[in-house]
């Protein structure tokens, strides 16, 4: 569990084998997106890999489809995306109000409100209130190394109970991931978006380049 950002992003090719297609889950932004006031954490393949992780640990991943973003503690859906729910939920032996993919608690959902100025708790405010807690955790920079090392495993666990930290076990005494599950679902996961952002490259690429005129001379220099 961790302690209106509204962004056009390109679909990812059809042809994505891992991560179901129309779906945050394979969204990255263009190459030359820049950091924004509206967006200031662009998503590269590293960051995105690393968002998707933090899903498949907090047991939010849904097979990547977007209705884990809707996700309360306990495994219930939202019924809106307006605001965060900030509702305690009773589950086992544990009770909690985290909600959403990265399972915000309320206290830390008011410190990314505040912080980074957002409204609602949409899809895209909530990656980048993840990207804040990871730079926040001062892990933003391991992660764009594109290398899921137990170190980095660490310096998350104190803000998401589900990481490990270098010992093995939850920070805070909860059910947590073994590193060796989550480095190798990291490793599918950015191999796939590597290849998506590749992918994306290479049609704006093609798309850029002029037409060839295979007519006369004249026909060519006098074409519109």
């Amino acid at each position: 569990m961790s302690g209106a950002l509204a962004t056009s992003l390109p679909s990812a090719p059809a042809s994505a084998s891992f991560l179901p297609p129309e779906t945050r889950s394979q969204l990255v932004h263009l190459p030359d997106v820049q950091p924004t006031r509206a967006i200031p954490y662009v998503i590269t393949p590293e960051r995105r890999a690393m968002l998707n992780t933090i899903r498949f640990a907090e047991g939010t991943w849904k097979g990547g489809f977007d209705v884990g973003y809707r996700v309360m503690f306990g495994g219930g859906l939202m019924s809106s995306l307006n605001r965060h729910p900030n509702r305690v939920i009773y589950s086992s032996r544990y009770a909690s109000a985290a909600a959403g993919a990265y399972q915000f608690m309320p206290f830390t959902w008011d410190l990314v409100r505040r912080s980074l100025g957002v409204t609602g708790f949409g899809p895209e405010v909530q990656d980048q209130g993840a990207l804040f807690l990871i730079q926040r955790r001062k892990a933003l920079v391991l992660t764009d190394t594109g290398h899921l090392s137990p170190h980095l495993a660490a310096k998350l666990a104190p803000e998401w109970a589900s990481f490990p930290t270098l010992a093995g076990r939850s920070f805070y005494g909860q059910p947590v991931k073994k590193y060796d599950r989550l480095r190798s679902f990291y490793n599918v996961n950015l191999v796939e978006l590597r290849r998506i952002r590749d992918e994306r490259r290479l049609e704006l690429s093609q798309a850029a380049k002029p037409a060839v005129c295979t007519g006369s001379r004249i026909a060519c220099a006098t074409q519109l």
